[in-house]
C-alpha cells in the first residue's frame, strides 16, 4: 500500500510522444549533471533505463515470502545496499537491516517522509502517511487515543468475538469459502462499527465497503489518472468515502445538537477542536484503511501458513482449547485470555515475517548522510525494504520456512521490522494482533481447512491472492 510510480499525463498521442521526448530528455540532462556530484563512496548498483529506471523491474510482483528476482539480483551485484532509479528519482535501496532501523530512527532528522506525487494525490494531504513534524504528531495522537480506548474497552473486544462467530456461521453450509473477501468484509465492519457505531447491515456500511474495494484495487495500480482506469477510479471512490464521511458528520453534529449523542469515538473525535473537518476526516480514512487491509492481510497469510504445518496448526488448536477450557461456554474472551496466547501471538508475528504485508516504505535524504563506508546523498530517496532481512538467511535459519517456535527466542523480535519504527511505529499493532487471536479461537475449534496447491501469497508489492484464497472449508464435529 505504500508504493507507486510516477507517470506523465496522456493528453494526445502526438502530445504525449513530445512531453516523453522532452521528459526523457531532460532526465538524461540532469543525470549527466547529477553523476558529477556524486560522492566517490555512493552505493554501487545500475539506475536503469532513461526516466522510468527500474521501476517496472523493482515493482514486478513475486511470492511474498521471497525477495523476489530483482532484489535478489542486485543484492547478489553490489550488496545490500545499493543505488538505483526508482519512481522517477534516483534511489538508494537498503535491504540492510542496520540501515533500515537507521532510517526509521532519524526521520526529521536525517530522512523524511517522500512518497510519489499520485500516493499523495489519493491519499490527500492530511494523511498520516504523508504529513510530517507537528501535523503528524497531532493526528497520530487522535489515532492512539483511539487504540488505546478500543484495546480497553470490553463491549468493543466483545463485539470482535461476536461477529467473528456470526462471520463463521455460515461457512457450516458451505464447501467453499473466499476468504480473503470475508476477512476484509470482517475487519472493516469492526471499523466501522468502532469509529462510526455502524453495523454490517446498514446500507451506508455496504456502500463504504465498495467503495473501499474499488480504493484499494486502484491505489496500488499504475497511477495514470484517465477516465476508466483503476487508479482513476480509485481516486473518484477515495472521494466518495470522504462525501460519506462528511455527511455522517454533518448528520451527527445535528443530532448532537438536539441531544442525541452516542458518546462514540465520532463524538470524540468531533469534540477535538484542533483538527478542522479536512483532518477529522483524513484520521477516520487513515483508521479505516489500516484496520481493513492490514488485519485481514494478516487472517488470509495466517491461514495459508497453517495450512501448510500441520504441526503449528495442532499446537494452536492445543492452546485455544486451553483458554476454551478455563471459560464457560457463552463466556467471551478478555485482554487477560488474549495474554494466555503466546503460541498465537508466535504464529501472528511469524505470519508476518514470512509474509511481509508491508515491503517497503519511501523516504528521502535531507542531507548528505553518512552510513558506515557509504554516503547517501542529500535529495535521494531511501527505500529500506523490511521483508529483505525478514528472508535473510544470515538473520534467520531457514527464513522461507514458516516456524512459530523460532520466536521462543526473544532475539527474533530484534531482527525483524513488522509495524515500521521510529516516530512511524504503527500505533494499531497490538489491536490488530487481538481482533486476528479472537477470531483464530472461534476459527481453529470449529473448523478444518484446505488450500488449492497453487494459490500463495503474491506481493504487488501489496500482499494479494490469486483467487482471494478459496478455502475448503468443513466442520469440526
Amino acid at each position: 500500500m505504500f508504493s507507486s510510480t510516477s507517470v506523465i499525463e496522456l493528453i494526445l498521442p502526438i502530445g504525449f510522444t513530445l512531453l516523453l521526448g522532452l521528459a526523457v530528455f531532460k532526465f538524461i540532462l540532469s543525470r549527466s549533471l547529477f553523476v558529477k556530484k556524486e560522492p566517490a563512496n555512493i552505493p554501487h548498483g545500475s539506475m536503469g533505463w532513461p526516466f522510468i529506471g527500474e521501476t517496472l523491474g523493482y515493482l514486478k510482483p513475486h511470492h511474498s515470502n521471497s525477495i523476489g528476482s530483482f532484489l535478489q539480483d542486485r543484492c547478489s551485484r553490489y550488496g545490500n545496499i545499493f543505488k538505483s532509479h526508482l519512481f522517477g528519482t534516483p534511489t538508494i535501496v537498503s535491504c540492510d537491516l542496520e540501515l533500515n532501523t537507521f532510517i526509521l530512527q532519524n526521520e526529521e532528522k536525517f530522512f523524511k517522509v517522500y512518497y510519489p506525487k499520485p500516493v499523495k494525490d489519493i491519499l490527500g494531504k492530511f494523511s498520516m502517511i504523508i504529513v510530517s513534524g507537528e501535523e503528524h504528531k497531532k493526528l497520530r495522537s487522535v489515532a492512539v487515543n483511539f487504540i488505546t480506548i478500543s484495546k480497553s474497552s470490553l463491549d468493543f473486544l466483545g463485539y470482535v468475538e461476536k461477529l467473528a462467530i456470526k462471520v463463521m456461521e455460515p461457512w457450516k453450509n458451505q464447501r467453499e469459502v473466499f476468504f480473503f473477501q470475508e476477512a476484509k468484509q470482517f475487519t472493516l465492519h469492526l471499523m466501522l462499527k468502532n469509529l462510526l457505531n455502524m453495523e454490517p447491515g446498514d446500507p451506508l456500511a455496504s456502500k463504504i465497503l465498495q467503495d473501499f474495494l474499488t480504493f484499494m484495487k486502484g491505489f496500488i495500480s499504475i497511477p495514470i489518472n484517465l477516465p476508466g482506469t483503476s487508479f482513476a477510479k480509485a481516486f473518484k471512490a477515495r472521494m466518495r468515502i470522504s462525501s460519506t464521511l462528511r455527511d455522517i458528520i454533518r448528520e451527527r453534529r445535528g443530532r448532537n445538537k438536539l441531544g442525541v449523542s452516542k458518546e462514540d469515538f465520532l463524538d470524540s473525535i468531533m469534540k477535538n477542536e484542533e483538527l478542522n473537518d479536512d483532518e477529522k476526516i483524513s484520521v477516520l480514512l487513515d483508521i479505516l484503511l489500516a484496520g481493513y487491509e492490514t488485519t485481514s492481510g494478516l487472517m488470509a497469510l495466517i491461514l495459508y501458513f497453517l495450512a501448510h504445518s500441520p504441526s503449528a496448526l495442532q499446537q494452536l488448536k492445543e492452546e485455544h482449547l486451553e483458554v476454551r477450557g478455563c471459560k464457560k461456554d457463552s463466556e467471551l474472551l478478555n485482554l487477560e485470555d488474549y495474554k494466555k496466547m503466546e503460541f498465537t501471538s508466535h504464529v501472528i508475528s511469524e505470519a508476518l515475517r514470512c509474509g511481509n504485508l508491508v515491503k517497503f516504505v519511501h523516504r528521502k535524504a535531507i542531507k548528505d548522510v553518512k552510513f558506515k563506508e557509504f554516503v547517501i546523498p542529500e535529495g535521494w530517496q531511501v527505500l529500506p525494504v523490511f521483508s529483505a532481512p525478514h528472508l535473510n538467511p544470515s538473520l534467520h535459519e531457514n527464513p522461507s520456512e514458516f516456524n512459530p517456535w523460532r520466536w521462543n527466542d526473544a532475539a527474533t523480535s530484534k531482527k525483524v521490522t513488522m509495524f515500521g519504527g521510529g516516530v512511524r511505529l504503527c500505533p494499531g499493532a497490538e489491536l490488530g494482533r487481538v481482533e486476528t487471536a479472537f477470531f483464530l479461537h472461534h476459527l481453529v475449534l470449529k473448523y478444518r481447512w484446505k488450500i488449492k496447491e497453487d494459490e500463495c501469497p503474491i506481493s504487488y508489492p501489496f500482499v494479494e491472492f490469486k483467487r482471494s484464497m478459496v478455502l475448503e472449508m468443513e466442520p469440526i464435529g
